[in-house]
């Protein structure tokens, strides 16, 4: 499939929202804080940082998660380099997501290179880590993708307006991609979703989510 750009609006100032799917890119509560509960918590990060530890995510978005977790990094201290691969079937434009980041002005933008060509395309490095953003239908791109990962965001839109993102054969490579014991979080706790992270091999279990979201997902590699 053809990469294709990110159709978009602004609410509420700086929050963006995909028109394609309806749904805004993070919460309009608390973006920040959401993924901190969510992908953080949901993965029993940092406590399971180590060197080399690898992340991958799908639906790169504003690009909110990786920086929450790089942050998270360097808040611990972690040893030695962060991992991190995303996979993005519509990108945002770097100008858009600098604005979408302005509201979380304590994060490692610089990280992004966004004054330089942004996160898409080559491999970005830092000191401290590496980012992969992989662009495409993931369910074109993930099953040829020759990594695992040690925890996993899923971050694609609600399940209700962007189903394709959260099919069984999808999860199915999600599995496949997971080291022993490794682990996913979401914000949903779709009956599909959880049994098809269960049909991929992991532990599922239902947990608070976040603000006035009842309940969201984590999984571990069994």
């Amino acid at each position: 499939m053809q990469d294709q750009q990110a159709e978009l609006e602004w609410r509420d100032g700086d929050v963006p929202v995909s028109t394609r799917f309806d749904d805004p890119y993070f919460s309009l509560e608390n973006g920040l804080a959401e993924t901190r509960h969510v992908f953080l918590d949901g993965n029993d990060l940092p406590a399971r940082f180590r060197d080399g530890f690898r992340i991958a995510e799908l639906g790169f978005g504003t690009g909110l998660n990786f920086l929450t977790a790089l942050q998270a990094w360097r808040t611990a201290g972690a040893p030695g380099t962060l991992h991190f691969t995303s996979f993005e079937a519509f990108p945002m434009d770097p100008a858009q997501i600098a604005r979408a980041l302005s509201a979380f002005p304590d994060l490692p933008v610089e990280a992004l290179e966004l004054e330089r060509c942004g996160p898409f395309g080559d491999l970005l490095t830092g000191p401290d880590f590496t980012l992969r953003v992989i662009q495409g239908d993931a369910r074109a791109t993930l099953p040829g993708w020759d990594g695992m990962a040690d925890a996993w965001f899923l971050d694609g839109f609600s399940p209700a307006k962007n189903p394709e993102l959260w099919q069984e054969d999808l999860m199915r490579e999600v599995g496949r991609h997971t080291a022993p014991g490794g682990t996913a979080a979401t914000y949903t706790a779709a009956g599909f979703v959880r049994r098809g992270l269960q049909a991929a091999g992991f532990e599922v279990t239902r947990v608070p989510g976040y603000g006035r979201k009842r309940h969201m997902t984590r999984a571990r590699k069994i």
